[in-house]
């Protein structure tokens, strides 16, 4: 992580942040944070990651201290972010890498870092996903759908990265990344009630209405149905989309291409939206 950062809009140093600012985020994870790609300074999807933020916070009002409206307003945030990029040469205002907005205690933190070292592999070679967390959520729980601090779950699997399941063994999602599997002539992804996260790059594929020809569709996924996958997948806002060449020992050979498309596809949607 870089040392440089803003609190409520002001630029600082990392190591001068005050604990007390953030404790109930820090005591109890109650707060809400994304993150998101930033471009040569850009930030991509800023907009739709600000209006998750906003819906997290409204929906929990009552556990969570909002800040004050105008600090999540799009220019708001721009500005902390123009600032901290021309106040710190090692990152510079043509900066690629990652942002994170963490918003608890009535403050809004901005961060950054770089982007995964591994992620050209990734994009070039995939990822298998060969195990299953089953159980691991139950459908409508709530609190999937909204990215809070209290992130130890999906962080202690990250290096397995299994299939999260819900009680009636249906695919929810992975520990940070929204699924796709084409599945039965369209590219399925599992509903918000299954339950999962409304990912930023999820909602824009969504929004796009199909990947390669195949309309994308958000429906239950059965586990046993990944048996009649023909590709598949997986996507957050960082790593955009990255295939799946091998799912539960079942080899995908036209994944990689379909992500491939996908990612495109986010791309071209990042230039228009900002």
């Amino acid at each position: 992580m870089h040392a440089t950062v803003s609190v409520d809009g002001v630029v600082q140093r990392w190591e001068d942040l005050r604990l007390h600012d953030f404790a109930q985020g820090f005591f109890f994870g109650a707060g809400f944070f994304t993150t998101f790609r930033i471009d040569a300074g850009q930030p991509w999807f800023l907009a739709r990651h600000l209006t998750r933020l906003r819906a997290s916070l409204d929906a929990f009002s009552s556990a969570v201290r909002a800040p004050p409206p105008p600090l999540l307003h799009d220019s708001a945030v721009r500005d902390a972010l123009r600032r901290c990029l021309e106040a710190d040469a090692s990152l510079g205002p043509r900066f690629t890498g990652v942002g994170k907005l963490a918003v608890s205690d009535g403050h809004v933190l901005c961060t950054f870092r770089a982007l995964p070292p591994d992620l050209e592999a990734l994009h070039r070679e995939g990822r298998a996903l060969d195990s299953v967390e089953s159980g691991a959520y139950r459908r409508a729980e709530r609190t999937v759908n909204h990215k809070g601090l209290a992130y130890f779950r999906q962080h202690s699997l990250l290096p397995r990265l299994p299939l999260l399941t819900n009680e009636a063994d249906e695919v929810c999602e992975l520990p940070t990344a929204n699924l796709f599997v084409q599945l039965d002539g369209a590219l399925v992804t599992p509903p918000l009630s299954a339950p999962c996260l409304p990912g930023i790059a999820r909602a824009v594929l969504l929004d796009e209405g199909s990947v390669d020809g195949l309309p994308v569709v958000e429906r239950a996924l059965p586990l046993a149905d990944l048996s009649r996958a023909q590709a598949c997948f997986y996507s957050n806002a960082v790593t955009l989309t990255v295939g799946v060449p091998q799912l539960l020992g079942q080899d995908l050979p036209g994944s990689l291409r379909l992500a491939e498309r996908a990612r495109a596809l986010l791309g071209a949607r990042a230039g228009r939206e900002g």
